[in-house]
């Protein structure tokens, strides 16, 4: 999920440690510990980068809490011989600044050996080459804007900038295109108007929506915008209801998505707002989400999948206040990869030191093992070559899987 000038993030990034390091960090040691374990090497840290407090928290600390249980599981499984693996969590806050001072504070541990994360795309523009500098690995549950992996000009001259970067969910260029199949073809809109928030998620994928829903034989009523802290929406749903849209495709995220649709609904403009996997949280529906509203999200449901029953299982087990939510199991997921990597790194004995991090990110390259969320394995960009994806549909006052498959073009 989920612009924006990285050379800015980077500059700044120095300068804004000092001001940062009183404020969002929190550091959690992993329980489960396996007392028969060889544990004299000392620890190893997996940063996590994530919102962890604001209007996204609910999705930032499922990424959080499934990154810790695989963490616990393999300190049990004694999975790293010599080391203990431990979890640094950080709370991005959604925002790009703040991520860069998580990205800045983590990439100063040498014994920092990779770290899950982000949420937002934009967050992710911020923290890609503080990260790289340092060659230390990232692993994204969450990111889908395409030119995180293959460059701004991803469409046709597609270029790899951060080879320590990876993500194992699907890009908008995909995500996009399969709700316009949906909402034109299956649901028969023509005629939807396209509201976004700015942000490098929203706009991208609103951008790949419209050019697949005009090839389908739609029509774009009507395109406006919303700022991320708008909550009175009257003025854009007035600028839109003269074009009579059936539907409205929003590019953002669930705590202006919901409001959009309750007060669409109380104007009298009563049409299914879709968006993506940036509105597919119970939040959305909180917030005023209303019956038959659409969206997208990576993946198949994680409650069908044979694959994810153990780490449903294991992460109910542990009682966490907070669902694991729409990226629980890829963050899960994201985790084990660094995790296994890590452990070949290592193999035979060798010792940790900062300069194993390009074997690390060597090693993730390859990466290939089941998942919670199926096959985990990255293509040349560092792309999951994991496409699946599913519209849900609020039915009942929760979401419900209406459609799981891939855009075949």
């Amino acid at each position: 999920m989920r612009n924006h000038t990285v050379k800015a993030a980077v500059l700044v990034a120095g300068a804004l440690l000092l001001a940062a390091c009183s404020t969002n960090k929190t550091e959690s040691g992993s329980g489960g510990n396996n007392q028969s374990c060889d544990q004299s090497k000392g620890t190893l840290v997996i940063g996590v980068i994530a919102p962890q407090s604001g209007g996204l928290s609910a999705l930032g600390l499922g990424i959080k809490n499934s990154a810790m249980l695989a963490v616990d599981q393999a300190n049990e499984k004694c999975a790293v011989p010599g080391y203990k693996l431990s979890v640094q969590t950080e709370d991005d806050q959604a925002t790009a600044q703040v991520g860069a001072q998580a990205a800045t504070r983590l990439s100063s541990n040498a014994n920092v050996v990779g770290v899950v994360g982000t949420l937002n795309s934009s967050v992710a523009q911020s923290v890609q080459p503080i990260l790289k500098a340092k060659n230390i690995v990232q692993v994204s549950p969450a990111n889908t804007n395409p030119s995180l992996t293959r460059g701004t000009d991803y469409g046709t001259n597609p270029k790899r900038e951060y080879a320590n970067y990876f993500r194992v969910c699907a890009t908008d260029d995909l995500q996009g295109p399969f709700a316009a199949k949906y909402l034109v073809g299956k649901a028969g809109k023509k005629n939807i108007a396209v509201i976004t928030d700015g942000k490098t998620y929203g706009e991208g994928l609103a951008g790949e929506f419209k050019k697949e829903a005009v090839k389908e034989g739609a029509a774009i009523a009507a395109v406006a915008k919303v700022g991320e802290k708008d909550t009175d929406f009257s003025g854009v749903i007035n600028s839109i209801r003269g074009s009579n849209p059936d539907a409205v495709y929003y590019g953002g995220e669930y705590p202006q998505a919901g409001p959009l649709s309750k007060q669409m609904k109380d104007a009298g403009l009563n049409v299914p707002v879709m968006g993506g996997d940036g509105i597919y949280d119970p939040k959305f529906i909180e917030l005023g989400g209303k019956e038959g509203d659409l969206a997208t999200s990576v993946g198949a449901p994680t409650d069908t999948l044979d694959t994810a029953k153990a780490f449903v299982s294991a992460y109910k087990a542990k009682a966490y206040k907070d669902d694991f939510s729409a990226y629980g199991a890829f963050s899960y997921d994201a985790t084990n990869a660094i995790i296994g990597s890590l452990a070949k790194t290592l193999s035979g004995g060798t010792a940790w030191s900062d300069g194993k991090r390009a074997d690390l990110i060597t090693n993730v390259q390859s990466y290939s093992a089941q998942g919670a969320t199926g096959e985990v394995k990255f293509d040349q960009y560092g792309d999951s070559t994991n496409k699946l994806l599913t519209v849900y549909k609020v039915s009942g006052g929760k979401w419900a899987a209406d459609e799981t498959g891939t855009f075949g073009g």
